[in-house]
C-alpha cells in the first residue's frame, strides 16, 4: 500500500505548516506598526496618506476641536491611553461623527468632509 505513506508526508506536512502559520514563521509580512512621530497620549493626524508628511496635527485635551485645511487622504492616529476615543465629525461642532479611532488605532481616511474632532474618554 503505497498511500499510507503518502497520505502521513501530506498529513505531516500540513500539521506543521499549520503549526508554524500559528507560530507567525511562515507570515509572508510583518504585522504593521504604528506610525512613528505620534507622542503617547495624543491622538494625530499626519499630512498624508502612509504617515507621510510628518504629524501636522495633535490633539491632547478633551473635547470638539476645529479641523481645518484637511483635504485628501491623511493618517488618523489615536495614540491615546486610557481608552480615550478619537472621533471625525462632518459637523464643525462635533455633530454627524463617523468614524472612531479607539486608542491604538490608525487608519488612512480622505478628511475633506470633516469639519471638526472630539477627544474624548
Amino acid at each position: 500500500m503505497t498511500r499510507t505513506p503518502i497520505r502521513r508526508r501530506v498529513a505531516a506536512v500540513a500539521a506543521t505548516a499549520l503549526l508554524a502559520l500559528g507560530t507567525g514563521a511562515l507570515s509572508a509580512s510583518p504585522a504593521s506598526a504604528a506610525p512613528a512621530g505620534c507622542p503617547s497620549g495624543a491622538a494625530c493626524i499626519y499630512g498624508g496618506p502612509n504617515s507621510s508628511g510628518g504629524v501636522t496635527n495633535q490633539y491632547w485635551s478633551r473635547g470638539v476641536h476645529k479641523l481645518y485645511n484637511q483635504v485628501g487622504v491623511h493618517t488618523v492616529f489615536n495614540n491615546q491611553t486610557d481608552d480615550w476615543k478619537f472621533l471625525l465629525c462632518r459637523g464643525s461642532n462635533g455633530e454627524d461623527c463617523d468614524w472612531t479611532f479607539y486608542e491604538g488605532s490608525w487608519t488612512d481616511v480622505d478628511l475633506t468632509p470633516f469639519n471638526s474632532v472630539i477627544v474624548t474618554p
